[in-house]
């Protein structure tokens, strides 16, 4: 599947602005705390994508601005990425959407797709390397079932195909949740604790066999289609290998659907962990509750772009909350990040300005303990008020050295 375009990032030591780069701290899930990432020359990320059926709202901008972020941290340390994202480009709640609207499903992923491609590249949202649907990753996902029947972790109810999580002696570990706590976030969040015939309330659908009016592919288990956490274990192991550096999205997949998916990937390969660390950002609320599709209490990039915002507006607002926090959209979240960037710009076009090495130190400092993104914009504040005020030393080469840092490691081309 095509991703988008990459935009051009600065090198900070081309700029006349050289480390160091600090070690990047990110808060893991399975642990409960905040720990150093250790990458290799080349650190390796998976970030789970859309279903395409409703994009791009602002809870997705704000994971994925996230994992930029990530993604810029390591490239300023010096390491390469390989990043790998998926699309869920079958699944129940697309093929819902299809036929409430009346729409080819595949029409509607499609449009979908491209949208999402459109708000990403406005955005400035560094592409993954392997930007992976469902539908092409079939056969990946067809032996990875196989795998796990090899080592006896399948079961049939019904022509289904299902993943017996006692299988995986560290299941649970990614989220640290407990069965009670567990059964009810499955249910809500696309399992089936209820239906007959399994071992467990809580193993997971591998493959779906074929319905009447379904899309559905040939498999040696027979026609069918695969399973939601199958996907991302076939995708992130092929493109990544075990024990990558991070696995990432919202904190409503670290159960079930990173839980799930670790499992899958251990017992198919035998090998633990199936990544480093589990990282998730916090919810996007509106009007009180959670920004979701089921609600429906939606505001979208697109909108917000077709209504004359800049795209540099929308993520400064977004990196104004840290990303694992739960936070609320209000009226009053674009016009301050407008006015932010206002100044910021008139500062970055001045003649000279205050000395730019310290702005460039303290984003490190703040964006490698565990992405301090609003700590980060305070200190580029204080940059552009003490450049407005015209005080203190002056260094002609300064504005353009700010905005090669918000550029490289904040997104925000100035």
């Amino acid at each position: 599947m095509r991703s988008w375009p990459a935009p051009e990032v600065p090198n900070l030591p081309e700029a006349g602005l050289p480390g160091p780069a600090l070690p990047l701290h990110l808060h893991d899930t399975a642990t409960g705390t905040v720990r150093p990432t250790r990458p290799g020359p080349t650190a390796r990320m998976y970030v789970c994508g859309i279903t395409p059926y409703d994009a791009t709202h602002l809870g997705h901008a704000a994971t994925y601005l996230a994992f930029d972020l990530v993604n810029r941290v390591w490239r300023d340390g010096g390491h390469k990425v390989c990043y790998v994202q998926n699309v869920t480009d079958v699944d129940d709640p697309l093929l819902e959407r299809a036929e409430q609207t009346g729409q080819d499903w595949r029409e509607l992923a499609d449009r979908e797709i491209a949208l999402f491609r459109d708000d990403m590249t406005a955005l400035r949202i560094l592409p993954p390397d392997h930007y992976v649907g469902a539908v092409e990753a079939i056969p990946l996902i067809v032996e990875m079932i196989e795998r796990l029947r090899s080592r006896g972790a399948v079961y049939e109810v019904n022509g289904d195909l299902y993943f017996p999580i006692s299988a995986d002696p560290d299941f649970g570990r990614v989220s640290g949740l407990t069965t009670e706590q567990m059964l009810p976030l499955f249910a809500e969040r696309g399992g089936d604790p209820q239906r007959r015939g399994k071992k467990d309330p809580l193993d997971a659908l591998l493959w779906r066999a074929q319905r009447p009016g379904e899309p559905s592919w040939e498999s040696p288990f027979g026609p069918g289609r695969p399973g939601w956490h199958v996907e991302c274990s076939a995708i992130s192991i092929h493109h990544l290998g075990m024990a990558f550096d991070v696995e990432g999205g919202g904190s409503d997949l670290a159960f079930p659907h990173h839980e799930m998916s670790a499992s899958h990937a251990q017992v198919a390969t035998g090998r633990h962990p199936h990544a480093k660390a589990y990282v998730h950002t916090g919810m996007v609320g509106l009007d009180g509750q959670k920004m979701s599709k089921s609600l429906g209490n939606l505001v979208f990039v697109s909108r917000l772009r077709a209504d004359g915002a800049d795209p540099m507006a929308v993520r400064l607002a977004l990196l104004a909350h840290h990303y694992r926090s739960d936070w609320e959209w209000t009226g009053e979240d674009l016009p301050r990040a407008t006015a932010r960037l206002e100044r910021w710009r008139a500062a970055v076009q001045l003649p000279a300005g205050p000395p730019a090495a310290a702005v460039a130190a303290e984003v490190r400092r703040h964006l490698s303990q565990d992405l301090d993104a609003p700590s980060a914009l305070v200190t580029v504040d204080r940059w552009a008020e003490q450049a407005l005020a015209d005080a203190g030393e002056r260094d002609p080469a300064a504005p353009a050295q700010v905005r090669a840092v918000v550029d490289a490691l904040l997104g925000v081309a100035l």
